[in-house]
């Protein structure tokens, strides 16, 4: 007796043959479908890795192009520095020393020592003044250059100036110029006008009468000098264009990874991996890249440390950006182990539960029991412990410009809410006392 036909023409129950050639053939779907799925995971992976510093750089140049009080905290500071004022003393020196006539000074000391009779080799050996003279007048200059620019009055002028020369920025990062910032060829120069002009007031108040009929010198000092200005240039441009959504982009992409990733934690390790080697390797190249414009100026052009200061201050929010980046990466791997199933992280799980627990069990014995609601929060431990983690990472979404003490300070906070809520969850009702055996319901046999 043969199987009735099932409605719709299909027969009954598989063969064994059917059946294996079924098994096979949905191994092989499933087999194009997980690869298919971690060949889109690791895309998306490869251009978070790629775009991930771009993205940091991005958030570097939008923020301080549009926020006046970021730019001025940026380059405040270098009005401070030691090696900053010891060049903007030396160029200012030199240039008004160089329009002092020493000579034209000893030939009329030597007019002035013919007419009193001065015995001929005192007349003659007059000359031999003009080394002592310049060197006297450069001495005299410096001191009062060097008041001026260490003052108070020229921090608050350099921060006067900054902010009201906001577009100075975007003049370095576009060629242009018209500010107190601008960018010529290859080289990122300071005007110091102001500066001058107070040095020749001060000169004029020091005795030196002629100092305010000084020609209008250069007022110019070189801050950075690279052949590699316009190439720098061009990727800020692009870098200013694309603003804040690239970052955006980088967290979306990580998202998608870890949401098509076959194993969501792995696909979540190893975008935290990847980016954290990105960041330790920017980091890298901004070190290297120090070393390689440091080399590539010229004593003449800017001394090493003024040249050092105000590289190392103009990045310094971007060497942070990037550490903050990397301790976050760090974090969200560290994340994804302990949540996994190997060995440490079960054995760290358990130690924290026994703890909570613990502490729990002691407040209930003490009478302070949570009764319905650490009920209610230990049957949704998995939603609580969702939301304070997004709550802590939406913090640092809002927070400006966290630093890593900052994302420290939230995944300590993060921590400590998830023990409250254990603790509390632990302590829903009174522990059983030991060796009590378990009550009973129903009827006995």
């Amino acid at each position: 007796m043969t199987a009735a036909p099932a409605p719709g023409g299909h027969q009954g129950p598989l063969s064994a043959a059917e059946r294996a050639d079924y098994e096979r053939l949905r191994r092989a779907a499933g087999m194009r479908h997980r690869r298919l799925r971690y060949a889109v995971t690791s895309v998306l992976l490869v251009l978070t890795f790629v775009l991930a510093p771009l993205g940091v750089v991005a958030t570097w140049v939008d923020s301080q192009i549009s926020d006046t009080g970021r730019y001025v905290q940026t380059v405040a500071p270098l009005a401070k520095d030691p090696a900053v004022q010891s060049a903007v003393t030396n160029r200012v020196t030199n240039k008004v020393v160089s329009y002092i006539d020493t000579a034209k000074l000893t030939a009329a000391l030597e007019r002035a020592l013919r007419k009193t009779g001065a015995p001929p080799v005192v007349v003659d050996r007059s000359g031999l003044l003009a080394g002592a003279l310049k060197s006297g007048a450069t001495s005299a200059v410096r001191a009062v250059v060097n008041k001026v620019v260490t003052s108070d009055q020229f921090a608050d002028v350099w921060n006067i100036a900054n902010r009201r020369a906001h577009a100075a920025m975007v003049n370095v990062l576009t060629g242009k110029g018209g500010s107190a910032v601008e960018a010529k060829g290859n080289t990122i120069s300071l005007d110091i006008g102001t500066v001058i002009k107070q040095v020749q007031t001060k000169l004029v108040d020091e005795g030196f009468k002629n100092a305010d009929k000084i020609p209008d010198i250069d007022k110019t000092i070189v801050l950075v000098k690279t052949d590699k200005l316009n190439k720098a240039q061009n990727l800020m441009r692009l870098l200013n264009i694309v603003g804040v959504w690239l970052p955006v982009l980088v967290v979306v992409l990580a998202a998608l990874a870890v949401w098509s990733g076959p194993s969501h934690r792995v696909a979540m390790m190893s975008a935290g991996g990847g980016v954290g080697v990105m960041m330790a390797l920017f980091l890298v190249a901004l070190a290297f890249a120090r070393g390689k414009y440091l080399d590539s100026v010229g004593p003449k052009v800017q001394s090493p440390d003024a040249a050092a200061a105000v590289y190392d201050d103009l990045v310094r929010f971007l060497q942070q950006s990037t550490r903050t980046v990397l301790v976050i990466a760090v974090i969200v791997l560290v994340a994804g182990y302990l949540y996994g199933p190997g060995r440490g992280a079960r054995r760290i799980r358990s130690v924290a539960v026994r703890g909570t627990d613990a502490a729990g069990r002691g407040l209930a014995r003490a009478g302070l029991r949570t009764g319905g609601a650490g009920g209610w929060l230990h049957r949704h431990r998995g939603w609580t412990t969702g939301i304070v983690i997004g709550a802590g990472a939406l913090a640092l979404v809002l927070w400006n410009f966290p630093t890593p003490g900052a994302v420290a300070l939230v995944l300590g906070i993060v921590v400590l809410v998830l023990v409250v809520l254990g603790i509390l969850a632990a302590a829903r009702s009174a522990p059983a006392p030991p060796g009590s055996a378990p009550r009973r319901t129903g009827h006995g046999g």
